[in-house]
């Protein structure tokens, strides 16, 4: 027997898989958007600050690529 949790996240797939590419697009540009809203609001920071802030986030722990330092050579 499933959580209602579990119930929650097949519905809200099943919902996505019936979207157009375009349309999932949109809905992750508006995620995205949203995100940015709420940690602004929550850190009281500019929107180009939460930003970076993000980008930063995505590149802790990666290791960077010697292709893209050789490229800047």
């Amino acid at each position: 027997m499933g959580s209602v949790a579990d119930d929650l996240r097949r519905s809200l797939r099943e919902q996505t898989l019936t979207l157009s590419l375009d349309e999932r697009l949109a809905l992750t540009a508006r995620l995205a958007e949203a995100d940015i809203d709420l940690y602004c609001a929550a850190h009281n920071t500019s929107r180009e600050a939460a930003k970076r802030v993000f980008i930063r986030q995505r590149q802790t722990g990666r290791r960077p690529s010697r292709v893209m330092q050789e490229a800047g050579d």
